[in-house]
């Protein structure tokens, strides 16, 4: 394989597509945890330290190939109704989740993330804000439309994310039974007892 040369501090878009190639390749054939910068250097033919740089760790250049993928698989609905929308996103994204081996490989992220420091940060600071923000714009434009309060959009991204992820987590994707009711929970407009 012909080695990819350097353009210096700017990324070269051939060795960057080159290297997310590579590294969608390997997911697909090794999941999460068969998954290694220096195997997708090898397969790119690209150098590692280039790759380190443009992706500081293993859960960086995941994050960047799961991002890809999720956004050219899941359609964000806009349907005017909240449930609706929720409905559809989490379906779509589930199917997502089950037919694609990036979205299956994050329950590996996720399992890395509980011991090591950097992947929790990717997690956390990086992959949660990312991919949260389309039930989050779903919930604010509700919000907008009146059918639920502002306030209550962070905690209504929460129970989505714990719900979903907690399928996710226990590979019980394909029972998409109860979302509409799931959803139904989330979307309700209900004011908290006070206090």
């Amino acid at each position: 394989m012909k080695r990819r040369t350097s353009i210096g501090s700017r990324r070269s878009p051939e060795a960057e597509a080159a290297v997310l190639s590579a590294a969608i390749e390997l997911i697909g054939e090794k999941g999460y945890a068969g998954f290694s910068i220096d195997e997708v250097a090898r397969r790119a033919g690209a150098g590692k330290t280039t790759i380190y740089r443009w992706y500081p760790t293993k859960a960086d250049l995941f994050v960047a190939i799961y991002t890809i993928e999720r956004t050219a698989s899941v359609t964000v609905p806009d349907t005017g109704s909240l449930l609706e929308d929720l409905v559809g996103y989490t379906t779509g994204l589930w199917r997502y989740w089950r037919s694609n081996s990036a979205g299956s490989a994050l329950r590996g992220l996720i399992a890395e993330a509980q011991g090591t420091k950097e992947s929790l940060e990717v997690l956390r600071d990086r992959f949660l804000p990312e991919r949260t923000a389309d039930v989050r714009r779903i919930l604010s434009t509700a919000a907008n439309r009146g059918e639920i309060a502002f306030d209550d959009v962070d905690d209504r991204v929460s129970l989505w994310v714990g719900y979903s992820w907690l399928r996710l987590l226990t590979c019980e994707l394909d029972d998409e039974g109860p979302i509409a009711s799931v959803m139904a929970q989330i979307a309700a407009n209900h004011r908290p007892l006070k206090a």
